[in-house]
Formats: C-alpha cells, structure tokens, sequence
C-alpha cells in the first residue's frame, strides 16, 4: 500500500476506455475536472452535454439518453446527486433505464468542504431504490475496472468516488478478479472479518496487521458492491469467522454496515460490529483528521474486531 491515488481518477480512465464505444455519452453538472469526467469531454465533445448547475435535469436528460439507445454516464458531487433525487427514482430507477451516475467527494474524507458538503448518506440513499447497483470502490484501479463493467449493465447504477489520495490496494492483476457484486478478499483469516468499502479498506488492512500483531488471523474484504450484497460471501464469512466488522466513510445506517446487517439476522445472526459515522454530521478539517476524530480509523477498527471476537457464543 505504498502508493497513493484518488479513486475519482480511475474514472475517468475508465470513461476514456469507454469512449470507443459509440453509444457513450458523458454528461457533467459544472464539476467535469472535479470528477474527472473532463478526460472524456476532452476527446468527444460531440458526445459530451454539460449541463450546468443543474442536476434535476441532467438525470432526466441522461433518462431520456438511456431510452435511446445511448449509454449515459452522469457526475457531480456525491451531495448534489441527492438534488436529482426525485429525478433519479422516477425517471431512471422506476423504468429501471441504464444510466450510471458517479458521485464523487463521498464521506467524511472529503475534509476541509465540510458538513454541507460531506454526503453521509448516499450509499443508502440509492441502496432503497429497485433495480439500482450501488458501488464505492477503495482506489482508482479498482475503480476503472468496475466502471468499464458498468457498461453492460442493463439498469442503474450508482456510484461513489472520493477527491483525496489513498493508499492504493489494488494491482492490475488483482483488479482482474474484481465483479460487481462479488465482494474480494485481500487476506484470510479466520478469527473474525472486516469488510470494508471506499476509503477505509486500507485502514481496515492496517487494522489487520495490528491485530496479527497479538495472533489473531484477520479476513479482509474489499465489499466494493453494498447491492447487490454479495449474500453468499457474508454468510460463508459468518460461518468460518463467527464474528464480522463493517468500516464505511458513511453513516452507519444503511449504509454497508446496514446492509450486512439486515443480511445477518435474516440468514445467519453473528456478532456484528458497524464502523463508520454514528449517526452526526462532520465538520470542516483534514480527512485523515477526520477518521480519527469520528472513530473511523485503524484502530478503532481493531477495538471493534476485539468487540466482536469477545461476543462469540
């Protein structure tokens, strides 16, 4: 994890791949170099529709895009995706149209914005929506990958990239192995699981390392998919490791550690731990300040793998 990116360039390249296929189209509200979707714009302007400040409409003209055959894909803010909400539900996810909306600067580590700024809710925002798949990848290789698999979705699809630099987890070769839908292990373990999505699966693979430390055998999961949940993962998890920990740049309601939750006690309840905001809004600051300040963390990650080995029947 020595080297550093922002998971929003990885989408960029990705839109630049993507833009050999005809039927592309990039649509921005005002923020095209903040998301990155400026890459795209550079080479295909003809297919490129900059909107304004005007998010309401730039979901409906990317429905009114999917429902002719185009292949839209539409950035802003995390924060001000949730101003087309309204737009979102009726006109994309309810005639279920493949549009594929980025929010970038998600979570917390958006830092010194603040509040007003810092979506916290996003993720289970669009997690309540029919037909929509909900994304967060943790670096910009992982999330080129899944955003060129995005194309051949046949619904909606949300999802979130961050502004500041992270630890890269991933490698081309690992990145390979990466489905929507298919949570990945980055180290097995079988003394309790983190999953984890978005900026903090590298805290999460440091909380590992401390716990090693003391000799516990820690499985790591980069969960990049909250729907579908990968169903399957979780519970085999739950029987292998009899205790499970969520770490989420998002509130803890329903977000992904409400996703694995609602998963658990209907199938295979387990201790489960859910790190991420409780429940408050942040404040303006560093991002790293952030995690810490609102319990996000390594170690806080690894007090609450303690939590859950200690509640094992």
């Amino acid at each position: 994890m020595s080297e550093m990116a922002a998971s929003r360039d990885g989408y960029g390249a990705a839109l630049v791949k993507l833009a050999d296929d005809e039927r592309a189209v990039d649509l921005e509200a005002d923020l095209g170099k903040s998301t990155k979707s400026c890459r795209f714009r550079e080479l295909h302007p003809e297919r490129t529709f900059c909107l304004g400040i005007s998010e309401q409409n730039m979901m409906l003209v990317a429905a009114g895009l999917a429902s002719s055959g185009y292949k839209p894909f539409a950035s802003t803010f995390a924060i001000f995706t949730e101003r087309g909400f309204e737009q979102v539900r009726n006109g994309i996810a309810r005639p279920n149209h493949a549009v594929h909306l980025c929010g970038s600067h998600g979570g917390l580590h958006t830092g010194t914005d603040g509040s007003s700024a810092q979506s916290i809710e996003d993720l289970a925002i669009y997690r309540t929506l029919p037909n929509m798949t909900v994304i967060h990848p943790c670096d910009d290789i992982s999330t080129e990958r899944l955003t060129l698999q995005l194309s051949a979705l046949s619904g909606p699809s949300y999802m979130r990239t961050t502004r500041n630099k992270r630890p890269r987890i991933h490698d081309e070769e690992s990145a390979a192995a990466l489905r929507i839908g298919k949570g990945h292990v980055l180290r097995e373990g079988s003394d309790v699981a983190l999953l984890a999505c978005g900026v903090l699966v590298s805290e999460a693979l440091s909380a590992a390392e401390t716990l090693a430390a003391d000799g516990i055998e820690v499985t790591v999961v980069d969960m990049h998919t909250l729907k579908p949940l990968d169903s399957g993962l979780v519970q085999q998890l739950a029987a292998d490791c009899g205790a499970l920990v969520t770490a989420e740049d998002h509130s803890i309601i329903g977000g992904l550690g409400g996703a694995v939750a609602e998963m658990l006690a209907a199938n295979c309840p387990v201790p489960l731990e859910r790190v991420g905001v409780n429940d408050t809004f942040g404040e303006s600051g560093e991002g790293d300040e952030l995690l810490e300040k609102y319990g996000l963390s390594s170690q806080y990650i690894v007090a609450a793998a303690r939590r859950a080995m200690a509640r094992k029947s």
